[in-house]
């Protein structure tokens, strides 16, 4: 398990629990998507509502771009 800051809106700090395979697949999309880890991370947390926490929200998100790339 890999704990790691992250600066959400560029103003509020915090850090993420992921374990090595899932923050690998984060830094691929980011590069994929050309954009930094903080602003992607900003981006999960405005869409994430009250329920998820922000790891499990970003594991969720990995999961879901994954599966909207495999052909149906």
């Amino acid at each position: 398990m890999l704990k790691k800051s992250v600066i959400i809106a560029g103003r509020h700090y915090t850090s993420i629990s992921l374990e090595k395979e899932f923050y690998g697949e984060l830094l691929a999309i980011c590069k994929e998507r050309q954009m930094s880890l903080n602003s992607l991370i900003t981006e999960i947390d405005s869409g994430r509502g009250d329920n998820n926490n922000l790891s499990a929200a970003v594991r969720i998100y990995i999961l879901q771009y994954l599966k909207n790339k495999i052909p149906a």
